[in-house]
């Protein structure tokens, strides 16, 4: 697959929802057909929720896109935990039903905002790899999503002027250009695959992958830190 690093400076709207639909068809299932019990699994990368605190974590964060309410405080911790409080009562398949119809309606929402919610999808996104993950399944923070998340990584972080970095990855002919340059630094570079590039920029593990990281610290990277 080819994605040239600079088609990444233009905004495709549709693309977080893309990302959001792509994942659902692959979620999901994959939710429908797990054991109560593995809901209760711990989530490495988030320390003290469990898969279900993500699951209605993302699910309520979409829902509040559905329905517009972005008051003060939302999506700090205080607001997520209170989300997920809000949704202890609820059977898993609730939670579910509730995830699959928000990635299935937020798409046109978050293309109609400008660019201000694409962040969001890609949360959904990486918060689905934490997931599996957890659930001991193969291909987190990758699979059909990933050259959708890869694009939109790459623009949110030049939209946030972020530290320069080059990146040769192994599932891109092209590379990928994220962050932008002040004129005084140069770009550091990351060789490897595009998960563990993903893993690095939103904190998580990298885990045994094998990689290699020049001129910037993984600090430096994460765009939730």
């Amino acid at each position: 697959m080819t994605t040239p690093a600079d088609v990444h400076d233009v905004r495709d709207p549709e693309q977080p929802g893309r990302l959001l639909t792509i994942e659902r068809d692959a979620l999901i299932p994959l939710l429908r057909g797990r054991a109560e019990e593995d809901f209760a699994r711990p989530v490495a990368a988030c320390p003290g929720w469990t898969v279900r605190d993500v699951l209605a974590h993302c699910s309520s964060a979409l829902t509040r896109v559905a329905e517009g309410r972005f008051e003060a405080g939302v999506f700090s911790p205080e607001s997520n935990d209170q989300d997920i409080a809000e949704r202890e009562d609820w059977s898993n398949g609730r939670v579910v039903d509730e995830l699959e119809r928000g990635m299935s309606e937020a798409g046109p929402l978050i293309a109609g905002a400008g660019g201000k919610l694409d962040g969001l999808a890609l949360g959904e996104w990486v918060h689905a790899g934490d997931v599996r993950e957890a659930l001991g399944e193969p291909g987190a923070y990758g699979g059909a999503g990933l050259p959708d998340a890869l694009a939109l990584l790459a623009r949110i972080t030049r939209e946030r002027g972020h530290v320069p970095l080059h990146a040769d990855l192994d599932d891109l002919d092209e590379p990928l250009r994220l962050g932008e340059s002040d004129g005084e630094r140069p770009p550091g570079r990351f060789i490897g695959d595009g998960p563990t590039l993903l893993r690095l920029y939103t904190g998580r593990s990298a885990g045994e992958a094998t990689y290699e990281l020049a001129g910037v610290e993984v600090k430096e990277l994460n765009i939730f830190g």
